[in-house]
């Protein structure tokens, strides 16, 4: 469903900025760190989980120096909607993880289900070793915890690098929560 171009602009006009460009760039450059000190020299697998995590791809992958591959999952629980489902699986690279250590790269950690059952699905696949990093993880319970996290920010509906509002707003500069009314 596409938003109303009226809609887009009175729902960017009412959403307040969390995180800044220059605290994202720094989270990256963190997270780089973290992702070294764990997998330099291990050839790891990079899993990109789509669709918003291609952002934090393209940002992260260049600050890591050291030999990787990268590959993707997608797996997802909102299909455009603002409350998560079932998790639906469109592809599952499971010949490509076996004896592999992977690193499951996603933008957030939400309420951690869609990471946990990726998770499982690389141990279930043959994975040597399971590794994860988020972006954005929001302050509440999760199903799992990510190994590396860029930045935690407060329980509400987020977009902005990767995260969307309907479909929209991935490609803010920036971590913007949505008005309440929007929500």
């Amino acid at each position: 469903m596409k938003l109303d171009p009226n809609d887009y602009d009175a729902v960017a006009a009412r959403a307040q900025q969390l995180v800044t460009p220059e605290e994202i760039d720094a989270a990256l450059d963190r997270m780089a760190a973290a992702i070294t000190e764990r997998l330099a020299g291990k050839d790891p697998l990079v899993l990109c989980v789509m669709t918003g995590a291609v952002f934090v791809a393209g940002l992260l992958l260049p600050r890591l120096r050291f030999q990787l591959r990268v590959d993707y999952v997608h797996a997802s629980r909102y299909q455009g909607r603002t409350s998560g489902g079932e998790i639906v699986w469109r592809y599952r690279p499971s010949d490509a993880i076996r004896g592999e250590h992977v690193l499951v790269l996603d933008d957030i950690l939400d309420e951690g289900i869609t990471l946990h059952r990726i998770v499982e699905a690389c141990h279930e696949d043959g994975a040597a070793s399971v590794h994860t990093a988020v972006l954005v993880s929001k302050e509440r319970e999760h199903a799992c915890e990510a190994d590396v996290v860029g930045v935690q920010v407060a329980d509400r509906y987020l977009y902005g690098y990767g995260l969307d509002y309907k479909d929209y707003f991935r490609n803010a500069a920036g971590i913007y929560a949505v008005a309440d009314e929007d929500v």
